[in-house]
């Protein structure tokens, strides 16, 4: 079912792209009301306005507190348009088919550090009370709340002479509750901090399926955390079957363990924990450097770099050498960037994943969520190597010429499970794991298990 859309209520705080839209709805015949500094964009680009105190008969006051709310307003957006339709006659509503609005910064005024009165000035009555009438009234009225959204709005207009279809209108009204949802969350939070509690609600949103859970009976979903500028949900997926739970899990693994390495560094990753780890001059040779450290639990393994991946690199697995038992198997490969070349090479494993992903396009410091049984954890991001080195062993080892060496170290073992041991030499050159002890309940045990290693 399509609605024509005859006029449209444009009341936003990010001008981006507001005037080309109007020009747009303007062309398509659409009356356009509008207030306050919206209002005075769309003149000044030329396009003539009906203003808001025209259709609620009051002027704006209070400093701009009341704009919007209104019985006409509220009213010419809720109106059920067959079933109610003398009466809004009766009552003299016209009705608004299109609502644009955007709200107040709260967000960015909060991020900059502004003061409580500000955050306070700062949170929207008006718009989200005309976002959530225009989305539950959704079979007749579109509603948009993001920039983002203005292009797939006018190609529809265009597309259709002025009309939106209902399944479009029913696509921006679930963002339009999301976007309200997350916008009183953000607000909620921070009054409740403001009286020394602490609160937390956490939005994710475009959950995709995966092939299934860490076992295989299990379903499972990935989510991307709403408003967030870069996430492990942006893997680029170049080639190979779909990613699963432990799929993704190890990848996290994995680009932790190279991100913020100065050198080319290769990390393979098997079951969360690095089997694998080596950094130096050369890409190809950390490559083969980590997988001698534990070769057998290469098998079947996440494979990450911190720098373009080349066909010189990728040749090492020899995917395509004529006796199979020479070819390496692995799961997943991950860098910033691939070479065509090496694409094409890592293209001959037809079910290898092969994603593009910067490490280091994650935020510095994100923080650890656990959830236990109806309960949430929650804690800083480990930044932190170290406050102080102590040297304990019988041993001497000079610590300044070896502080790479001891980084690298430690490095490594921030990315395996607690009570850990990890062996590390320099190698020719390279820095290089040779054995790994994950968590053991006992740390002695740990320390045998990377010396068998």
């Amino acid at each position: 079912m399509f609605f024509t859309i005859k006029r449209a209520l444009l009341s936003v705080s990010d001008k981006e792209g507001i005037v080309e839209l109007a020009q747009v709805l303007h062309h398509l015949g659409c009356e356009l009301i509008s207030t306050g500094g919206t209002a005075k964009a769309l003149t000044d680009a030329g396009l003539p306005i009906t203003d808001i105190s025209k259709v609620t008969g009051n002027p704006e006051a209070f400093g701009g507190r009341m704009k919007t709310i209104s019985f006409q307003i509220e009213s010419a957006l809720l109106f059920d348009r067959e079933r109610d339709a003398a009466e809004a006659a009766a009552l003299h509503i016209q009705p608004i088919d299109l609502v644009v609005c955007n709200l107040y910064p709260f967000a960015k005024v909060l991020q900059q550090g502004a003061n409580f009165d500000t955050l306070v000035e700062n949170i929207d009555i008006g718009g989200p009370t005309m976002i959530r009438a225009a989305a539950k009234n959704f079979k007749y009225v579109a509603v948009v709340t993001q920039p983002s959204d203005y292009t797939a709005l006018i190609g529809q207009l265009n597309e259709n002479q002025g009309a939106l279809s209902i399944q479009f209108r029913q696509q921006l009204m679930a963002k339009a509750f999301n976007h309200t949802a997350d916008y009183d969350a953000l607000i909620a939070t921070t009054m409740s901090q403001s009286v020394g509690q602490n609160a937390l609600r956490l939005s994710f949103e475009q959950g995709e399926t995966l092939r299934y859970g860490e076992n295989s009976p299990q379903k499972a979903t990935f989510y991307r955390q709403s408003g967030a500028k870069m996430s492990l949900f942006d893997l680029d997926i170049l080639h190979g079957k779909q990613l699963s739970f432990n799929n993704i899990l190890d990848i996290n693994g994995a680009i932790q363990s190279v991100r913020g390495q100065a050198l080319p560094t290769c990390a393979i990753i098997k079951h969360n924990n690095p089997c694998g780890l080596a950094s130096g001059s050369s890409q190809a040779a950390a490559l083969e450097l980590a997988w001698a450290g534990d070769p057998i639990s290469a098998f079947g393994s996440i494979i990450a770099f911190n720098t373009t991946l080349d066909r010189t690199t990728v040749e090492f697995f020899a995917l395509n050498h004529a006796n199979k038992a020479q070819r390496k198997f692995i799961e997943v490969v991950v860098a910033p960037h691939i070479t065509p070349e090496a694409l094409d090479y890592l293209q001959h494993h037809k079910d290898l994943r092969v994603v593009a992903f910067d490490p280091n396009s994650l935020p510095p410091t994100l923080p650890d969520y656990r959830f236990l049984n109806g309960s949430l954890l929650a804690q800083d991001a480990d930044t932190v190597l170290y406050d102080k080195l102590d040297l304990v062993t019988e041993i001497p080892l000079d610590i300044a010429q070896n502080t790479d060496l001891i980084t690298f170290g430690i490095h490594a073992i921030c990315q395996i499970k607690s009570n850990s041991i990890v062996i590390v030499r320099r190698h020719k050159g390279y820095l290089q794991l040779l054995g790994m002890g994950a968590g053991q309940p006992n740390r002695l045990v740990s320390t045998r298990l990377a010396i068998d290693k």
